[in-house]
């Protein structure tokens, strides 16, 4: 008779992920309304179940991860979102309603399939209205109470506003793979309207650069600065993974391009967004972003 492996008990690893979260046990045991001693002796089960050591404990200084404890991280999280969507599933089976939820375009191409499918599995009932617009114009809706839930560029976010940190990555220069836009002069750009951080930077690094440029084609979406992109018409700049076939990104300093900064994108909620149903969907897109930085070796 085969031995079936040990299971995880969905306790220690929340209380696990609290640890690494908070690099403190009382702190930790404060969010689950437990003593310092308890967790302590959470995470000595934890240990001795998985047969390595997770934690580093240092004295007057905060607790680290082992490279196992940040290997078991990762999977505890995802673990966790599906743990606790099947709970959910059958505590709250005819949840109905309908949560707003605002994205950049680009946003919702690279987040949004793989949440959206697990927030249907277990919220069938729920309707999803998704609303594609710029950063600018998606704050100035979560300021109206419009939408209860966005994805945002980081620098378009309101001030004191509570922002989740969904992924960190570097902007790139996109060109054509058929053509060479980014070997003219005047370089010719496709960029977003005045008010986006991503134009700024662009703009700012050509300039610095002393790089002779000309805005050729100017869109409210990403999707509209791509296609002067495919016809080699002109480059712009995004995220250099999970792009259009016909376009890729250009290597760091390839044609003396200068470099783009980090680029953030936050999810923020809306002042009076539907419960709990908006908590769950944000549950599933952060672990989805997570996923996909994971992939892609960025920080999330």
């Amino acid at each position: 008779m085969p031995v079936l492996p040990t299971g995880l008990d969905p306790d220690l690893l929340r209380a696990f992920i609290y640890v690494a979260e908070e690099q403190n046990f009382t702190r930790a045991g404060a969010r689950v309304g437990r003593t310092q001693a308890a967790i302590s002796m959470q995470m000595r089960k934890l240990e001795e179940m998985l047969g390595k050591t997770l934690l580093k404990r240092g004295r007057g200084e905060g607790i680290e991860l082992t490279p196992h404890g940040q290997y078991l991280l990762d999977r505890a999280r995802e673990l966790l979102v599906l743990n606790d969507s099947i709970w959910s599933a059958f505590q709250a089976p005819d949840i109905s309603g309908k949560v707003r939820l605002g994205t950049p375009d680009d946003y919702a191409l690279q987040f949004l399939p793989e949440a959206l499918r697990l927030f249907a599995d277990t919220h069938p009932a729920v309707e999803v209205e998704v609303v594609c617009l710029p950063s600018t114009e998606l704050m100035s809706r979560l300021k109206a109470g419009q939408l209860d839930l966005s994805l945002i560029s980081e620098g378009h976010e309101a001030k004191n506003w509570p922002a989740v940190e969904l992924i960190r990555g570097p902007l790139a220069w996109i060109t054509s793979t058929r053509f060479s836009p980014h070997k003219l002069s005047p370089l010719p750009l496709a960029l977003a309207e005045h008010d986006c951080i991503w134009r700024r930077e662009a703009l700012r690094g050509l300039n610095e650069a002393g790089r002779p440029y000309r805005i050729a084609y100017v869109s409210g979406s990403a999707t509209g600065s791509v296609v002067p992109v495919l016809a080699g018409l002109a480059i712009t700049c995004g995220i250099p993974n999970n792009l259009p076939a016909g376009t890729r990104p250009l290597a760091p300093g390839e044609d003396d391009l200068p470099k783009l900064p980090d680029f953030s994108v936050l999810m923020l909620k809306g002042k009076t967004p539907t419960q709990p149903v908006t908590d769950r969907l944000a549950e599933h897109i952060e672990a989805a972003a997570r996923r996909e930085a994971q992939a892609a070796g960025w920080r999330g």
